[in-house]
Order: C-alpha cells, then sequence, then structure tokens
C-alpha cells in the first residue's frame, strides 16, 4: 500500500473520501473500489542539470499514472518549489474523474518537479524540462501518457518536452504534448478554455436556476490563467460586473467593478492586482464572503472549509481551481442552497480543449478558434446535464453526483476489460 507522507496531505485525503462516498452510493465492488484507490503507476526521477554557473544541480520529479481504463493517461506538469507526491497522486486522480466526466477517452495522470521557476534562467529551465522527458521517455506517448502544462509550466515548456520526445523517437512526434505553441502544432482556443469552460457551467447553472445574470457580481479568488480570463468571459459571455479579485500579493474591491483590459495590464506592469488605483484592499477571507451571483475560487485547493462555509454568501461557486472546497464544507453549503458546480465539471475545459489537440495532431487537421469553442461548449452542456440529472436521481449534491458519474463509467470500463 501506498505510504503516505504525514503533512500536506489534505489534497490526497479529500480525493479519497470524494472517492469512498460516491462508491458507498453506487454499491461498488470492493476489488474496483480498491484499483481505483490508488495508482496503477508512479515513477520518481533524479535529474542532473547543469546551471548557468557551471555547477550541476540534483532535481527530484514524479510522474503518476491514476488509471487507463478508458484510454491514455492525461494530465499536466507542474513546477514548483513544494511539490510532493501525495499532491501528484491526488490530482492524478482528479484527472481520471474529470475526463470521464467529461466522456473523454482518456485516463488521468499528473507529474511534477520540485524546482523554483521564478529563479531559473530560461536555457536552465529548457535543459531541465529535457531532463526530465529524457527520465520519463518510455512511459509516455501518444497512446500510453500525454503530459500537458500546469501550475508554473507553459507553452515554451511543452514546446522543449516535445522536441526532446521527438528526438528520442526520431521522428516528429507532437501528439504526446498538448498545451503547445500553435506553431508546434498546439490548438486554437487553448489559451483560455479552462476559465471558457467553467463560464460554460455557470451560463447553464443559471438557467437552471432560472437566474438572469446580466448586471448581477462575480468575485475572483486567484487571478491566474483561469481567474483572469474568467473576469474578461464574465463580462463578454455573461454581462456580468467582477468587484473583486485576488492573487498571491493580495484581494481588491470595487463596487462598480473592474474593466479588465485596465486590470490586466497594472497586473503585467506590477505583477500583482494589487495597488489598483480606485480598488480597496480587502482580506482573501472578505473576498470569498461577499454577497455575489457567482464566486470564483480560481487558486488555492481547502480556501473554504467548515469555518467560513456558514459565511458564503454567493448564490453559485464555480470551482475553476482543484479541490477549493473541503467536504465538510461541501454538505454546510448545500444545506444552505449554495449552487456549487465541482472542480471535475467547472475547470475541464483545459483538458478538454487538450484532447481536441490530441485528435488534430493525430489526423493533422487543425480547427479554427470558432469550432473549439463550440465543440467545448457542447461538451460542457452534456457533462453538465449529466451531472445535474444523477444529483436529481440520487438527491445528492453536485460534487458527489460528477463522482457518481464518473466512477461508474470507469468502472465500467474496467469491468469490461476483465480488470475486476
Amino acid at each position: 500500500m501506498i505510504q503516505i507522507p504525514q503533512s500536506a496531505q489534505t489534497s490526497y485525503n479529500t480525493s479519497q473520501k470524494q472517492l469512498e462516498e460516491a462508491a458507498a452510493i453506487i454499491e461498488l465492488d470492493p476489488a474496483a473500489y480498491e484499483l481505483l484507490r490508488r495508482p496503477l503507476r508512479e515513477l520518481h526521477v533524479t535529474m542532473t542539470v547543469k546551471m548557468d554557473n557551471g555547477r550541476t544541480k540534483i532535481f527530484q520529479g514524479f510522474r503518476v499514472q491514476h488509471n487507463d481504463a478508458r484510454g491514455p493517461n492525461k494530465g499536466g506538469i507542474r513546477f514548483h518549489p513544494d511539490e510532493t507526491i501525495d499532491t501528484i497522486r491526488a490530482l492524478a486522480s482528479w484527472m481520471t474523474w474529470k475526463t470521464s466526466v467529461m466522456d473523454l477517452p482518456l485516463g488521468g495522470g499528473k507529474g511534477g518537479v520540485i524546482c523554483n521557476p521564478k529563479t531559473m534562467s530560461t536555457s536552465e529551465l529548457e535543459r531541465l524540462s529535457r531532463a526530465y522527458i529524457r527520465q520519463l521517455g518510455s512511459f509516455l506517448g501518444p497512446e500510453k501518457d500525454i503530459p500537458a502544462p500546469d501550475v508554473y509550466t507553459t507553452s515554451q515548456i511543452m514546446g522543449w518536452m516535445a522536441d526532446e520526445y521527438s528526438i528520442m523517437q526520431g521522428k516528429n512526434t507532437f501528439g504526446v504534448i498538448t498545451g503547445k505553441p500553435l506553431a508546434l502544432c498546439g490548438s486554437a482556443g487553448r489559451g483560455d478554455a479552462t476559465a471558457r469552460g467553467g463560464i460554460y457551467c455557470v451560463r447553464n447553472a443559471s438557467e437552471t436556476l432560472g437566474l438572469n445574470l446580466a448586471g448581477e457580481r462575480a468575485a475572483i479568488q486567484g487571478y491566474g490563467n483561469a481567474g483572469s480570463n474568467a473576469h474578461k468571459l464574465a463580462i463578454q459571455l455573461l454581462g456580468m460586473k467582477v468587484i473583486a479579485v485576488s492573487d498571491s500579493s493580495g484581494s481588491i474591491y470595487n463596487p462598480d467593478g473592474f474593466l479588465y483590459d485596465a486590470l490586466m495590464a497594472h497586473k503585467k506592469k506590477t505583477g500583482s492586482v494589487t495597488f489598483f488605483p480606485g480598488a480597496a484592499a480587502i482580506s482573501d477571507k472578505e473576498l470569498l464572503e461577499l454577497d455575489v451571483a457567482v464566486l470564483f475560487p480560481a487558486a488555492l485547493d481547502s480556501v473554504i472549509t467548515k469555518t467560513n462555509a456558514p459565511d458564503i454568501r454567493a448564490k453559485i461557486i464555480a470551482e475553476l481551481a482543484n479541490g477549493p472546497i473541503t467536504p465538510e464544507a461541501d454538505a454546510i453549503l448545500y444545506n444552505k442552497g449554495i449552487y456549487i458546480i465541482p472542480d471535475l465539471l467547472c475547470n475541464a475545459g483545459g483538458v478538454t480543449v487538450s484532447y481536441f489537440e490530441m485528435v488534430q495532431n493525430a489526423y493533422g487537421y487543425y480547427w479554427d478558434e470558432e469550432q473549439v469553442h463550440q465543440r467545448l461548449e457542447n461538451k460542457m452542456k452534456t457533462a453538465f446535464l449529466a451531472v445535474q440529472q444523477t444529483s436529481q436521481t440520487y438527491k445528492v449534491h453536485n460534487r458527489l453526483a460528477a463522482y457518481i458519474v464518473a466512477v461508474k463509467r470507469v468502472a465500467d470500463a474496467m469491468k469490461l476489460r476483465g480488470w475486476y
């Protein structure tokens, strides 16, 4: 049995508890449950990288393949100084459920390297990226495991990784990686896919609830790629007013709302949303507890807990982050009548367009952005309706409904393959 470190277990414990709840409701076969509780495979790697100062530095990395019963593993690669194997295990399992909820022919994987990319030069990052792929080469491939960008990794890093894998294979194999630059067979529409998928879900939720979001207020906790694009699209597609946003430096508030272009220009210039002209500084706690129609947690996990859940006032919570609500808080929010769009569904736009990129790579024909958006909207709506129907059938909250949909599909695939 996999041993989990005593520290930083929150994500892994949460993922295990969510699986356990769904398995109990659908009376999952004990053997299937045991298969799904732990990864099928994981690889720990050690890499040597020549730094710009001439010294050699040792880096540790991981790749976890949780379950590939429905297809090759899919999941991002994270570069972070505090990366842990248990976090990667949790995220790999969430990718299994996410691809299953979206009914994509994929499994779940995740990778990470313990490093601080903010202190590394471009050339050092390239050497590290290539070293990671060299160590993982036999684990990866378009029909085995297809990585993508994640925390502190970029399309350029994906380009280096795809090139290194192609060198190892002796031919261009761009389909091994998604989230690549367009010039290296990336997909149109990938940049804002996570946020766009979440916005489509919010629109579906508002229709379900009979809520007109035009002119309504929203708050966004986290202003990275997903959060900043959610700001832009909440205005463009929903007609909302974003009155509060935050990043790692702090939170700001303006009851009249923030213009996307002005705030993004400020963040690019200063590195943070804080001290934006005309904005008041507020705490992260205050942001989460604002009276808004939609709250977008788009940063860290476990930010809404049993402690602050009673004070949450949003009508809809759209989880663009992974695991921002603890299981204990879920029950509180559900009983308060707050409509939660769970992470398995809400932030699955990214992996869905990554899947589109895989399809385009496989047959060498590329769609325009409008086609990508239309196909993404169709997939998000179909998945949303499946979760909504399951929630009503089993009389459970949306997160548990999403798990039931996902676990059933994976369990069926494992049974048909004769795994149990």
